[in-house]
């Protein structure tokens, strides 16, 4: 066994300690929460650096089968789980936020643009460079 080795499990071997901890307790967390760490303590052992070098090289079988078949997912609900209608979306006339119309911006930058060519074009004729 390489250090990593020994690492991994000692880290697997850890989790299994806590797991049996966990499962004297005698309550339905404790049972759920050593059924978890059972599961981890598990996964980590396959996790070690030779096991994985072996699985790299073909020596090891990469697909092994789950431990224990986990248990079916909750079904889902029949109805919405929200009470009564929701309540509907005000429309606004700008959708990507508050502010000003774009329109409004761009029509109001154009109408300052012209005013200020008339500006500097009326005081270019009071100092011609003639």
């Amino acid at each position: 066994m390489t250090k990593g080795d020994l690492l991994v499990e000692r880290g697997a071997a850890r989790l299994q300690h806590l797991a049996h901890r966990a499962a004297g307790r005698g309550d339905g967390i404790g049972e759920w929460l050593a059924e978890e760490l059972t599961a981890d303590a598990a996964f980590l052992r396959k996790l070690k650096p030779s096991l994985i070098a072996a699985r790299a090289k073909g020596e090891a079988p990469r697909n092994a089968p789950p431990p224990a078949a986990a248990p079916p997912p909750p079904p889902a609900p029949s109805a919405p789980q929200l009470g009564g209608r929701r309540p509907k979306r005000k429309k606004r006339s700008n959708p990507g936020g508050g502010g000003p119309s774009p329109l409004l911006v761009v029509g109001a930058a154009l109408v300052v643009g012209i005013l200020a060519a008339k500006v500097i074009d009326w005081r270019g004729h009071a100092h011609p460079r003639d």
